[in-house]
């Protein structure tokens, strides 16, 4: 099941959100770090109530986090987008617990935010991998995703990130 997130759940998110990021250097993969994600981000999501969770149908517990917003992030002005900026769902701080990785779940939330976004008539949905990361590019690719520039947010890593795009049809 996925829903929105509450104020009590953002301790676990953490949890899982730093996890995360202590695999991902133990590959020498600089994409999250002890500053990011942090509370004051996911806090923000809840405000704008874009913050979701993936629960365990069998445990009951919170496995998964994404965030689905509105907001364009100043960084992504220096992309040439595919679609004009109107209506963009953009995808930030998706994460699976460690034991719940490599089945299937993150695919589950994408298919919720693809489809969240073709429900409110999304133009597109828009995101950023890190660069040395070729297993998330991949799994962006494989989803219909086209690369279309790269940025950098130079607190998180010297490298850049590659911008994702898929349009959605909206008829």
């Amino acid at each position: 099941m996925i829903r929105h997130a509450n104020s009590s759940e953002i301790e676990k998110i953490l949890f899982i959100t730093k996890a995360c990021a202590a695999s991902l250097i133990a590959q020498n993969i600089y994409q999250w770090n002890e500053h990011y994600p942090n509370a004051n981000s996911f806090e923000k999501d809840l405000k704008r109530n874009e913050l979701y969770v993936l629960i365990d149908d069998t445990s009951k517990k919170i496995i998964g986090c994404i965030t689905i917003s509105l907001l364009k992030d100043i960084e992504y002005d220096a992309i040439n987008w595919l679609t004009k900026d109107h209506k963009n769902y953009y995808i930030h701080r998706l994460a699976i617990n460690q034991d719940h990785q490599q089945q299937g779940n993150a695919k589950k939330l994408m298919d919720f935010a693809e489809e969240f976004a073709r429900q409110q008539k999304a133009l597109s949905v828009r995101l950023d991998t890190f660069s040395l990361n070729t297993r998330n590019q991949r799994f962006y690719e494989n989803r219909g995703y086209q690369q279309l520039g790269s940025i950098l947010f130079p607190k998180q890593s010297e490298a850049p990130f590659y911008c994702f795009e898929l349009p959605l049809n909206t008829i």
